[in-house]
């Protein structure tokens, strides 16, 4: 933490001293996560590329204000989200919380029912009926060619714009749980449950990709 602390302090010292290579970078290296967060508030992608822009633009007019209780890619996102949100409001559009509310009032499950035995069965109440497929048994340049990036990226652009954010955080850019709670203001079983229902629909496109002849 004492590292990344100092990294931030100079980050930050960088920009305030108007150092363009550091700003160009940072632009570079977030806004493809901040794009893909503003949407889960915003009507398009055009509007949320605005609302990137604005993001960085109060970035820069806030640094004297930075004061490090939290990382500063922590600090960047939750401008972008009240940005977002305050976008939202202007354009009467109603921000969907629903989609990172309370996890328990959310009926979807994270893996479909028909993959389960009934709870009935006679032998296995509840178990598997179409288990995973074990991917150990692949050839492993399948399993990690072009074509099966291609898939997982297909899949995590299908997902609903929370569960996109959440695991586009977590699962490609490394961010820790509580990073991404700070970030996006949600609980930590909001998160849990968010990420487990992305991974699961990754998975299954996987599992339909790499089942196929």
């Amino acid at each position: 933490m004492a590292e990344l602390a100092a990294a931030d302090a100079q980050l930050v010292a960088a920009l305030r001293a108007g150092d363009e290579a550091t700003f160009t970078r940072l632009v570079s290296d977030w806004s493809g996560s901040m794009l893909r967060v503003a949407q889960i508030y915003v009507s398009s992608r055009a509007v949320a590329e605005e609302v990137v822009q604005e993001t960085w633009l109060a970035v820069l007019r806030s640094l004297e204000q930075f004061e490090g209780r939290s990382m500063l890619r922590t600090w960047v996102f939750r401008i972008l989200t009240n940005t977002a949100k305050t976008r939202a409001q202007r354009e009467g559009r109603t921000v969907p919380f629903s989609a990172l509310r309370d996890p328990g009032r959310v009926p979807e499950p994270a893996v479909d029912p028909d993959r389960f035995l009934d709870a009935a069965h006679a032998r296995w109440p509840g178990h598997w009926a179409s288990p995973p497929t074990r991917w150990d048994t692949l050839p492993e340049e399948r399993l990690l060619g072009d074509e099966t990036r291609g898939v997982i990226e297909r899949a995590i652009e299908e997902l609903p714009p929370s569960q996109r954010a959440v695991i586009n955080l977590r699962d490609v850019e490394g961010w820790s749980a509580e990073e991404v709670r700070n970030a996006l203001e949600v609980s930590e079983s909001n998160q849990r449950v968010l990420l487990h229902r992305a991974r699961a629909k990754v998975r299954k496109a996987i599992e339909e990709y790499v089942e196929e002849p």
